[in-house]
């Protein structure tokens, strides 16, 4: 039971400002990453986003609503007055351990009235690495060669939720020295890095991603990190900023490394400007992470194999002895999982891919020739890590659709 649920339960008035603030604190607390706030017609129903599954946590009187939906605004400096146009903004707020969380805010009308959603952002990015985001020693070493060549495009690709932009700030960080110029255009912002120029798009005033990566260039920059390539125009303006001497950093949607390629085509970028400029494509998922307090180990059985079958080789299958599992604990909320993993595909442009792009080969044939030049694909590595006890075979393959 949350100090919320306990000051309700008792019949105590809870203050709204006391409220919002021990909610907040409570998502932090168990590692929720949002906290959503959805008005029904009798009530409010509070659900919170842990390792990426949304749970339902508990309901509040839903007369209390607006006072709960004008407190948000008030923190976030959003306008109080207005109910019908959604809005967004970002707040700090202090906890009472003496520390403070960064928290981005959205703002949603509704039919039974407006939702709000946090998004808590209370990491530091400082310290990631990759090797503690889950990457494999050998991609590692990929990487950190393509982020110290002068130029050329690295591309982090994935659905809505993979970890993307957490890998891009990582790079970041691992290049942000005193004697280079870091610049990086994002919607939104979501973490304020020391030494690094950060510009937030804005549509009202015209600023997108296309304008600001034009501006970008007279402010004399070595290193752009670009949220994300949208469209073609963003995209055909990123290519030729690496093709002039810069290192450029971003995002896209797909599936793998491999489909990244073909979707630039689509974008009505050349091929052989495809070939020139991209040096690394990273795709990525995240899967929960087995509970360190509660893991337990059973032997394979028949059904597990017959899982397995149609993923791996027979070989392979006979070398795997054992599973792992949580079995829920109160560290875990009973999940059994606690924290989450990356799962990745590091596709490194050589020669033979770079020709493959010139003659439009599809994403398949790419894919094929990335594997036969040493790629782990992400399922290959969301079951290594399952095999080490990172996750489960089932976690990976929910992730994973292939």
């Amino acid at each position: 039971m949350t100090k919320v649920e306990a000051e309700l339960a008792k019949g105590r008035n809870i203050s709204i400002i006391d409220l919002v603030q021990n909610l907040i604190e409570h998502a932090y607390e168990i590692n929720a990453s949002d906290v959503h706030i959805d008005p029904v017609e009798e009530e409010i129903l509070v659900r919170l986003r842990i390792d990426g599954v949304l749970i339902s946590s508990f309901t509040l009187p839903k007369i209390i609503h607006s006072e709960i939906i004008s407190r948000i605004k008030v923190l976030a400096g959003l306008r109080t007055d207005v109910h019908h146009t959604p809005q967004d903004g970002r707040f700090r707020i202090d906890t009472i351990t003496g520390g403070f969380l960064d928290i981005r805010i959205s703002v949603m009308p509704t039919y039974y009235g407006e939702n709000a959603v946090f998004r808590i952002l209370a990491k530091k990015v400082e310290n990631f690495t990759l090797e503690n985001l889950g990457m494999r020693d050998i991609d590692v070493t990929t990487i950190t060669k393509a982020i110290h060549k002068p130029n050329g495009m690295i591309l982090v690709t994935g659905p809505t939720g993979s970890g993307k932009t957490t890998t891009l700030y990582t790079l970041i960080q691992m290049l942000n020295k005193s004697d280079r110029c870091l610049m990086t255009i994002e919607d939104p912002i979501e973490y304020s890095i020391k030494g690094i120029k950060q510009i937030q798009i804005n549509s009202e005033t015209g600023l997108s991603f296309a304008k600001g990566l034009r501006a970008m260039l007279r402010q004399d920059p070595n290193i752009i990190m670009v949220g994300e390539i949208r469209d073609e125009e963003t995209a055909r303006i990123a290519v030729n900023i690496s093709l002039t001497g810069h290192l450029l950093l971003s995002t896209l949607h797909t599936n793998d490394s491999a489909s990244t390629l073909p979707r630039l085509l689509d974008m009505k970028i050349d091929a052989y400007l495809i070939a020139s400029t991209v040096s690394v494509v990273v795709a990525q998922r995240l899967v929960r992470r087995i509970c360190e307090h509660c893991i337990h180990d059973r032997k394979i059985t028949e059904i597990d194999k017959q899982k397995l079958k149609e993923i791996l080789s027979k070989p392979k299958i006979t070398k795997i002895k054992k599973l792992y599992f949580g079995k829920g604990c109160d560290k875990c909320a009973n999940t059994g999982f606690r924290g989450r993993i990356g799962v990745y595909e590091v596709m490194q442009i050589d020669n033979k891919i770079k020709d493959a792009i010139v003659r439009k080969s599809s994403a398949r044939e790419i894919k094929n020739l990335a594997i036969k030049n040493g790629m782990q694909t992400m399922l290959e590595d969301g079951l290594s890590k399952a095999f080490q006890g990172l996750t489960t075979v089932e976690e990976v393959l929910r992730i994973i659709h292939e």
